[in-house]
């Protein structure tokens, strides 16, 4: 229909749109539908990784399944913010070159949580790992405020003088 409005018209097709264009024109979604989905998708990765946390004390399974949910649980609170401003600004936005270094961390954090849980099953280091996610998405979330990266460092420095 869209071609026949723009042959109608009189406008040219020269230029095709790109395939991401093309999904995004389709699956427009509206402001408060993509804050009801920004908040369930956050609320459930948190849930996840509450629960996850909560399942560390059952032995090897439960390092397991800690570590599947709780990366998870923040993979998806990470990936809710992508029903605000797209998936591809998303995308673009994390490995802007200020957050680059951030948003690698954070990645290689999510797979060595489940490395120490699934091949090396040693849970202190994957509880070491879990803590260093969730410092990295810290840092990485820290990224989008602008100066709170200085402030931090400046309070740590400060405490460590």
């Amino acid at each position: 229909m869209d071609k026949l409005k723009r042959a109608l018209a009189g406008e040219d097709e020269q230029e095709e749109k790109g395939v991401m264009a093309q999904i995004s024109e389709a699956s427009t979604l509206s402001w408060s539908t993509r804050i009801k989905l920004f908040a369930v998708c956050f609320i459930l990765g948190a849930t996840l990784s509450i629960l996850g946390t909560s399942l560390i004390f059952l032995g090897k399974k439960g390092l397991i399944i800690f570590a599947i949910l709780y990366t998870l649980g923040n993979v998806l609170s990470l990936a809710s913010t992508c029903f605000l401003m797209g998936p591809m600004k998303q995308i673009k936005k994390m490995f802007a070159k200020t957050r680059i270094i951030a948003t690698l961390l954070v990645l290689l954090m999510f797979v060595l949580t489940l490395v120490c849980a699934f091949a090396l099953k040693i849970t202190a280091l994957a509880i070491v790992c879990c803590v260093l996610q969730f410092l990295a998405l810290t840092w990485y979330s820290l990224s989008y405020i602008p100066y709170a990266r200085d402030v931090v460092k400046k309070c740590c420095t400060s405490c460590l003088e």
